[in-house]
Order: C-alpha cells, then sequence, then structure tokens
C-alpha cells in the first residue's frame, strides 16, 4: 500500500506538470472502439459477460418466437452476440417507426448549439412569422420547444390511424398539428404525439436554412459514419420527425453509442455533454417505471440496474436500449406486439449475464 503522504505528493506533481483529470479522461478515451467506418466484434468472456447466458436468451428466443429481425448486444464498444432471423441480415435496413424521433431530439440540441435555436423556451408559433393558425388561443401562443420535445405541448393530438391518416391527406402536416385546438396548458400533461415531433422538425427546416437531411448529414449521421439509410419527406418536402427513417442495425446502434460517451466521438463533441444529460432525464412520469425525456423513454428503476436505462422505441419491436452503468447496449429489429418481451430478455438475460 502507497503511503498517504507519497499519494498526495504525487497527485500534487500530477497537477503541477499540468496533468489534471480531463488529459487522463482523454488518454483513456483514446483506447475506446469507436465505429465510425464498422463496429469490433469480441466474445462477451473478454468483455466481462456470460456467453452460456447469451446462449440461454437465444434458446428462449427460438423457443418463444419472439418476432425478432435482429438482436444485438454490445459492451464496452464491441459487440458481444449479433443475431439476425427470419432471413434478415446485417445489411438489411429497417423502418425505424418512432426511433426517428430520437434522430430529432438530438438534431435540435445540435441547433441549439449553434445557435439556431435561441433556448428551449422560444415559442413554437414564431417559427412560423406571419402564419395564421385555426383554434387561437394563448395556450397556443406560449408553447415552447420544450414542450414539444417532452411530449407536453398542450395540443388536442390523439395518437393513432386517425390523426396519421388525417396528417397525410392534409395540405401540410406542419398546420394540420399546429391548427389542432387545445386540450391543455403547455408543459402539464403527457401526451405522446408523433405530429409533435415532426414540427420539430418543421423548425430544423426553418432554421437551419438547408434541408433537413443536410443537416444531419453534416453535423450528426456524417461523422457516425452514417451514410446509408433512407428517410421519408412530407408533401412539403420536410423530413418525418415522428417517423420516417430507414437504418441497419449497427448504423442504430451508433446513435446509442453516442449517447453512453455523453455525445462525444472520436475526441470530437459532437453534441453538449449537458444536452445529452437533459434529454436522458426523466421530464413526465408515463406510467408506473416509464417516464419521458426529450424524444426518449427514460427507465429510473430498470430491473437489474441501480441507476436506470433509457430507449430509442419504434413500433413493433425497433430498440435501442441504453444501460450507462454497465457500459451496455442492445438494439433490436422486429415485428412484435410492443416491447415488454424485449424488456423482459434485457431483464431476464443481458443484464444478468454481465459479470463484471
Amino acid at each position: 500500500m502507497k503511503h498517504p503522504f507519497l499519494v498526495l505528493i504525487l497527485c500534487l506533481c500530477l497537477l503541477a506538470s499540468g496533468c489534471g483529470s480531463a488529459q487522463l479522461t482523454e488518454a483513456t478515451d483514446s483506447d475506446i472502439p469507436w465505429p465510425t467506418q464498422d463496429w469490433q466484434t469480441s466474445t462477451p468472456e473478454a468483455q466481462g459477460m456470460d456467453g452460456g447466458k447469451l446462449a440461454e436468451m437465444q434458446e428462449a428466443i427460438q423457443a418463444q418466437n419472439f418476432g425478432l429481425h435482429s438482436l444485438l448486444v454490445i459492451r464496452h464498444g464491441r459487440i458481444v452476440s449479433e443475431t439476425y432471423y427470419a432471413g434478415y441480415d446485417s445489411t438489411t435496413s429497417h423502418e425505424l417507426y418512432s426511433v426517428t424521433k430520437s434522430f430529432i431530439g438530438i438534431l435540435v440540441g445540435i441547433a441549439l448549439e449553434q445557435g439556431l435555436v435561441s433556448s428551449l423556451d422560444a415559442r413554437v408559433l414564431d417559427f412560423y412569422p406571419g402564419s395564421i393558425f385555426e383554434n387561437p388561443d394563448p395556450r397556443k401562443d406560449a408553447m415552447t420547444v420544450q414542450d414539444l420535445l417532452s411530449m407536453r405541448s398542450g395540443l388536442a393530438w390523439e395518437e393513432g390511424d386517425a390523426a396519421y391518416t388525417a396528417m397525410y391527406n392534409s395540405l401540410s402536416w406542419i398546420l394540420y398539428v399546429l391548427n389542432l385546438p387545445m386540450a391543455s396548458e403547455p408543459g402539464t400533461e403527457f401526451v405522446y404525439c408523433s405530429g409533435c415531433s415532426h414540427v420539430l422538425s418543421g423548425i430544423l427546416y426553418q432554421v437551419a436554412g438547408q434541408d433537413v437531411r443536410e443537416f444531419a448529414d453534416k453535423n450528426l449521421l456524417g461523422p457516425l459514419g452514417i451514410t446509408d439509410y433512407g428517410w421519408d419527406v412530407d408533401r412539403q418536402g420536410i423530413h418525418l420527425g415522428g417517423w420516417g427513417m430507414q437504418l441497419k442495425p449497427r448504423d442504430m446502434a451508433k446513435l446509442g453509442y453516442l449517447y453512453l460517451h455523453e455525445g462525444n466521438w472520436e475526441g470530437q463533441q459532437l453534441v453538449p455533454r449537458e444536452w445529452i444529460r437533459q434529454a436522458v432525464q426523466s421530464r413526465v412520469e408515463v406510467d408506473a417505471g416509464t417516464a419521458y425525456g426529450y424524444q426518449w423513454w427514460v427507465f429510473p428503476d430498470f430491473p437489474g440496474t441501480e441507476k436506470g436505462a433509457y430507449s430509442a422505441l419504434g413500433h413493433a419491436g425497433q430498440t435501442i436500449f441504453v444501460i450507462p452503468e454497465l457500459d451496455l447496449l442492445v438494439v433490436t429489429t422486429a415485428q412484435t406486439d410492443g416491447h415488454e418481451a424485449i424488456y423482459e430478455l434485457i431483464a431476464d438475460y443481458v443484464i444478468p449475464a454481465v459479470e463484471e
């Protein structure tokens, strides 16, 4: 054991030589595998996981027919388990559905950092000067970017096929959403609203001075090495905010990995750390054990964790599930009825497989 006095002298010498914590962290970060070009693979055991437990998971999947298309488990930046089902493979792009929202959320964070959006308290209608919206209401005038991000817009939106069809048939999707009457005070009630996420994309279109996809390529997707993807647009050419992206599973995982590293990618701070932290905080309780942040679902007490988890979720089982305290990611594409079976796989097999 080192003598306490010698330890103190060593610390003082490090500070005097300019080797503070930032430099030490940077040296550690230089050893992190960055999957910009491709992911590294590893045995589970080499990353502190029990391969036998992950094999049990595969047996359970085969026995119960979960409807999965792919399942990736990533620990310490390396793929330790990667399985494709029902004829799918690593080259197949999948509809992300509402996972798209989490990409839009991070683009809003980048726009804030660049000063394109002044603040989270910026009023939504101010991005459309001169426009006249139906159902005028002081509450609508007060609705902010933060209200859209946290699904507390106050608009009378009812998620489902009827709303999607009406929006599809409208001449302007943005106007359709913002023409809705108000149902509550902004910032007070959680109402899941895909149309509100599309309004966020419309705001990006207004402020970026370029196509939203071009903004994403330059500031996010390009640096992550995501180049082969699809993204649908509305009638006015605005890329969809509530759904509409198509990605390969390994590229989906890159968003989770960026969040694990609090916006840092290969030594470049693509997104402010504080934005990442804010985005995955519990902003509003949805139900027991589930909350919502800024376009991310949050699980404060997920089984087997001390500090919880968060996830980008899309219809039919599309998932980017992040457990920061374990340096662990799980990605699925699927055609399932909800996410409960996927949560069970993570809680019953993936987390218990972690040994160190």
